[in-house]
């Protein structure tokens, strides 16, 4: 189990979390968390994130119904970061792509 406060945050108290799908094994999208988010995420099950941008927590798929039922949480070897696997119901990006990494450069193999 994960213990929030073993964690190494940076200096803002956040430490990145990349969500990735438990079904297709591809990268959903990329947020950070607090340890508040952290805990909330390990108590509801459900991955919430800290807001950058509004400067609060956010529940993901709390408005758009679009959630992330958490499977695994796993830190790296140094603890600073998170790689958190979801079983995902609708999609991960808020512009309505099932990725938020679903715009690609080059042609490479087709997830979908």
């Amino acid at each position: 189990m994960i213990d929030p406060s073993e964690l190494t945050y940076n200096e803002n108290g956040l430490i990145p979390a990349i969500v990735q799908s438990e079904s297709s094994r591809r990268v959903l999208m990329f947020a950070f968390m607090s340890e508040e988010s952290l805990r909330l995420t390990i108590d509801k099950g459900e991955t919430v994130f800290f807001s950058r941008s509004r400067g609060s927590l956010w529940h993901k798929g709390e408005t758009s119904g679009n959630t992330q039922k958490v499977v695994l949480i796993s830190k790296d070897c140094d603890g600073d970061s998170l790689l958190v696997v979801v079983s995902e119901k609708g999609p991960a990006c808020h512009t309505g792509s099932h990725s938020c990494f679903d715009n690609h450069d080059v042609k490479g193999r087709d997830y979908e």
